[in-house]
């Protein structure tokens, strides 16, 4: 994992450099790093772009997928962790606690940010703007397509090029309903990131604004067309499957721990010569993914095998 200090540095830099010595033209990253770390390392006129989501939604995601390894969430009791935590959470959270920051705007913590200072601090809002000088865009997921429309016409990119299948959605049974209240508490609760996200949830509109609304639509709507397309060609049934019907090993996506809560795909058995890279490159989970690119995950390995070992 990559840190922030001079040990990300280090290790990151040769990452770009490998990357710009073998021609990739895009670097992706989902770790809390230094802004001005990332932009050092980079060509000047590089293109920043990142994406939110709506903070509600995403802390219930993050309670549930990262909830087993934060030591705070351990003496919850319940069959309803996460409303009982939304009731009081100052009586269980700490600021300092392990892998505290995945429960309390985590955006704001990945954009390298305190997620802990006072959220009425001028420092929110001057954060929030130079957030806004640093990315070209800011992407929503709440509206993936639309934003996918804007990165095309940002990097003048074809409608191939975005393309995408949904990976690592969780069976509808694990994911915890936010009911009107829960919903408003995890709001409040995540107050930072709500002020991120109501920001750039402004901005974004004028991009399609600016972009056309009826432009806007009719390309939505080729992109979804496409997609369902290529789902006809690679997916086999057309949807994603529970962990235990995937069919190779190697299309296994990351499970939190003690679960099998992720879903996965299987590969059309017959796909024309023309698809069988692509298709197979679109639905390979991240894990595998990184380790085909040539990334040594050798801890990451050993601990999956752990976990099977033992039945986690």
């Amino acid at each position: 994992m990559l840190h922030h200090g001079k040990h990300w540095r280090s290790m990151c830099k040769g990452l770009v450099l490998g990357t710009l010595l073998t021609s990739f033209m895009l670097l992706l990253y989902s770790y809390a790093v230094p802004p001005l770390q990332v932009r050092k390392l980079l060509p000047a006129d590089t293109t920043f772009v990142t994406v939110l989501r709506d903070p509600a939604y995403l802390f219930e995601s993050s309670f549930h997928y990262f909830g087993r390894v934060i030591p705070l969430t351990w003496k919850l009791t319940g069959e309803d962790k996460l409303a009982e935590f939304l009731r009081d959470p100052w009586h269980y959270y700490d600021p300092n606690g392990f892998n505290a920051h995945y429960l309390q705007n985590l955006l704001f913590f990945d954009l390298g940010y305190d997620n802990n200072m006072n959220a009425n601090s001028p420092l929110v809002e001057e954060h929030i703007q130079e957030i806004d000088r640093r990315f070209h865009l800011v992407m929503l997921l709440e509206y993936f397509d639309e934003s996918l429309v804007l990165l095309k016409d940002l990097l003048c990119w074809q409608l191939e090029d975005i393309l995408y299948f949904k990976l690592n959605a969780r069976k509808g049974s694990t994911v915890s309903r936010l009911t009107p209240e829960l919903y408003e508490k995890a709001t409040s609760w995540n107050l930072i990131d709500t002020k991120l996200y109501r920001y750039f949830n402004a901005t974004f509109w004028r991009k399609v604004e600016a972009y056309g609304r009826e432009r806007m639509a009719k390309d939505v709507a080729e992109l979804q067309r496409e997609n369902e397309k290529m789902k006809s060609i690679c997916i086999d049934g057309g949807h994603a499957v529970d962990a235990s019907a995937i069919q190779e090993s190697s299309m296994q996506p990351w499970q939190p721990l003690g679960e099998k809560s992720i879903l996965g795909y299987n590969l059309k058995k017959k796909i024309n010569k023309k698809h069988q890279k692509l298709c197979r490159k679109m639905l390979t989970p991240e894990i595998q993914y990184l380790t085909d690119l040539g990334v040594n995950l050798w801890i990451t390995k050993l601990w999956s095998r752990v976990r099977d070992f033992l039945k986690w």
